[in-house]
């Protein structure tokens, strides 16, 4: 079974930074892709940013210049790193990984979510 654990969400002043990390656990050999999400409130969750296993970003149109993602595949982890924080950053960060291949090598389709971490972004 696959599990997701996020950490180092938090509160931080506008201009400030923090470091999101999110491990994957179950008997994995590797993810296809790692990404973020956020859900504002009252808005609908939305892609921060992704990861491919092949090393390729992307990244939403806010987040671009601000935050960078990173992943350590000997871990199964991966990273939000989050600089000039702005108010309007604030949410829950899920973290999500697609397309699983999990010993003994079976390929597990689907998307599995983490349970989020609170960001608060104060002005």
């Amino acid at each position: 079974q696959v599990q997701l654990v996020e950490s180092g969400g938090g509160m931080a002043q506008a201009g400030g930074s923090l470091r999101l990390s999110c491990d994957a656990f179950g008997n994995i050999i590797h993810i296809n892709v790692m990404s973020w999400d956020r859900q504002a409130p009252g808005k609908e969750r939305e892609l921060v940013a992704a990861h491919t296993r092949v090393g390729t970003t992307n990244y939403s149109d806010s987040a671009k210049g601000r935050f960078t993602i990173s992943r350590d595949d000997n871990k199964n982890t991966v990273y939000l790193e989050m600089n000039s924080l702005k108010p309007e950053d604030t949410g829950v960060y899920y973290c999500a990984a697609t397309g699983l291949t999990v010993h003994p090598g079976n390929f597990v389709p689907g998307q599995y979510w983490g349970q989020g971490t609170q960001v608060t972004v104060s002005s």
